[in-house]
């Protein structure tokens, strides 16, 4: 029998508020996260993402809060990201409701930290959060034509997508969260290459972020290998619903919850 394929909305937060742009800038208010959590848990999501897309010690004490009343509002796992830096930030996090974290720019400097995370809370609460883009002109080119970056991907690391994807599962994460910083906020469809890439580079789940525009455009990048779908500002906006994106898929034999 097949794993249902999930579908995850993903609060992009600032200082509080659910913020969304285009390639992470020029960002607009989309909402309360903890109203947008229970309305997205209502509607039949699977999980929900939370993203402190600032994450700086000054707004930790916001963030906190807002994780706690997301957690309490909701009854599907909670994944958070943002400002993870150290094993005890994984502590702090699941204490205050998360199910899950998600870990960037902290293990691009120390990669090590993930199997320090790993092994003290499991595999299945570590996400390795990949936000990857083609390799511009004049940059250092990878094996994949792919690189990792930082700082909403306007920072090159050289290293590359699919190559780090691969060393996180080595490293004992248990999902990869896959952002095509390319799509993100375009609306112009998920990066398919780039998931069939790391797809056959990996045997742990692989969710598909950056891109979505329209209901088809998820069923394409389940079948390239994702196992779950993540959109903001199409939900936030009210562009689409969780049920109809599932409805969709299963019109493409998608096996959905």
């Amino acid at each position: 029998m097949s794993v249902a394929v999930r579908v995850i909305p993903c609060l992009d937060v600032d200082d509080g508020r659910v913020v969304k742009g285009v390639n992470f800038e020029n960002l607009r208010d989309a909402g309360d996260p903890v109203e947008l959590a229970a309305r997205y848990d209502a509607e039949g999501a699977d999980e929900l993402t939370f993203l402190d897309v600032t994450a700086s010690s000054s707004g930790r004490g916001t963030m906190l809060d807002v994780v706690r009343r997301t957690a309490d509002a909701i009854f599907i796992p909670l994944t958070v990201g943002g400002g993870i830096r150290a094993v005890d930030d994984v502590d702090v996090m699941l204490r205050a409701g998360a199910d899950k974290v998600s870990v960037n720019t902290a293990a691009i400097a120390r990669p090590e930290v993930l199997s320090e995370m790993s092994r003290r809370f499991g595999s299945q609460c570590i996400v390795l959060s990949v936000d990857a883009r083609t390799v511009p002109e004049g940059n250092e080119p990878t094996p994949s034509g792919w690189e990792v970056t930082t700082h909403g991907g306007r920072r090159s690391t050289g290293i590359d997508a699919v190559e780090w994807a691969q060393r996180g599962q080595e490293l004992g994460v248990g999902e990869i969260l896959l952002n095509s910083m390319d799509a993100d906020g375009t609306k112009a469809g998920f990066d398919i290459a780039m998931i069939e890439a790391v797809r056959a580079a990996v045997s742990i789940p692989v969710i598909a972020s950056g891109g979505a525009g329209r209901v088809a455009d998820f069923a394409p990048a389940v079948h390239a290998g994702a196992d779950a779908v993540l959109a903001a500002s199409v939900f936030h906006f009210g562009d689409m619903t969780i049920g109809e994106v599932k409805d969709a898929m299963r019109a493409e034999h998608i096996v959905v919850r």
